[in-house]
């Protein structure tokens, strides 16, 4: 928790950063430094599905585009976003994020925060169990994440 007059920051290079194999999470601002107000985390990783197709029951996602091609299929839809795009995940919509060819980049605030618990606890299991269905089912018990 932050103390009051007493900014948080992190430099280039610094914040915990895990690594789910697909995928590596730099933790800029966690729950932990926002009261759980809110996440936010720099993701980064190569081509192909960064997720399994899931569901926050409480907690809002969106997402910056950094650097790359992506397809964030929220609900019904097919969502193209290259650098520079914005995607807000409404609560409880299903939805799924495939990288391009080159892979890519981009920021994602989690509102509240908190979620980051559970890809904490994914980065401690084998490469790549972010997208698998049984482990992901698994620890998503415990926090606000239902593979759908």
């Amino acid at each position: 928790m932050l103390l009051s007059g007493h900014a948080h920051t992190v430099a280039p290079g610094e914040g915990r950063t895990v690594n789910l194999g697909v995928i590596q999470m730099r933790f800029l601002a966690a729950g932990e430094a926002t009261d759980r107000a809110f996440t936010l985390a720099d993701v980064t990783g190569g081509p192909g599905p960064w997720t399994v197709p899931h569901i926050h029951r409480e907690t809002q996602e969106s997402f910056f585009v950094l650097e790359g091609e992506f397809t964030f299929a929220v609900g019904g839809q097919q969502i193209p976003a290259g650098p520079g795009s914005y995607i807000l995940v409404p609560r409880g919509s299903r939805h799924e994020i495939t990288a391009g060819a080159e892979g890519g980049r981009f920021l994602t605030l989690m509102v509240p925060g908190g979620l980051e618990e559970m890809f904490i606890e994914l980065a401690d299991l084998p490469p790549d169990s972010i997208t698998d269905l049984t482990v992901r089912a698994a620890i998503s018990a415990r926090h606000d994440s239902t593979p759908a």
